[in-house]
C-alpha cells in the first residue's frame, strides 16, 4: 500500500514539475506573471511589502539572516543567487509549507530555476522554519500569490 502512495505521490510531483516548466510558463518570458523590476535593487521581481506583525514580523528577522543572501530581503530573488519567492511557482498549492520546511532542513536539488542546489539551513528550529513560512506566505498574498 506505501509502494501506491510513493507512487502517486511521485506522479503529482512529476507532473506539477511539468506544469511549472512548460515552455508558455517559463520565468522571465512574456507569459511570466511576475513583475521584473526595473530599479536598482538586487531583487529580480519587485514586491510590494505589507505591513508585518506577529509570527510574520519574527519570521521577516529569521529570513533576513539565514536566506536573504539568495532570495532578497524582500523575497523577490537575486539574479544568480536564488529564486524570488513571490512567483506562482510557490503559492501554496504548487509549493505547500511542507517544501519549505524540507528545503531548509534537507536542501533542495535545483529543478524550477538555474540557480544551483539550496544547501540545508544550519541550527534554524522547525519554529523559525514555520514563522519564515508565515513572513513569505504574508508577502505572496499581499502580492496576489494565493
Amino acid at each position: 500500500m506505501k509502494t501506491l502512495y510513493f507512487g502517486a505521490a511521485a506522479l503529482v510531483i512529476a507532473a506539477g514539475g511539468w506544469w511549472a516548466s512548460r515552455p508558455d510558463k517559463v520565468p522571465g518570458t512574456e507569459s511570466d506573471t511576475a513583475t521584473i523590476s526595473t530599479t536598482s535593487s538586487d531583487q529580480m521581481v519587485q514586491v510590494s511589502m505589507p505591513a508585518l506583525e506577529g509570527d510574520a514580523l519574527i519570521g521577516s528577522r529569521v529570513f533576513a539572516a539565514n536566506c536573504a543572501a539568495c532570495h532578497g530581503d524582500q523575497v523577490g530573488g537575486i539574479d544568480g543567487a536564488g529564486p524570488p519567492l513571490i512567483h506562482k511557482i510557490y503559492e501554496p498549492g504548487h509549493h505547500g509549507d511542507m517544501s519549505f520546511v524540507l528545503a531548509a532542513k534537507r536542501g533542495v536539488t535545483s529543478h524550477h530555476w538555474p540557480f544551483g542546489n539550496m544547501a540545508p539551513i544550519d541550527g534554524i528550529t522547525d519554529a523559525e522554519i514555520a514563522m519564515v513560512i508565515t513572513f513569505v506566505r504574508t508577502v505572496q498574498r499581499e502580492n496576489g500569490i494565493f
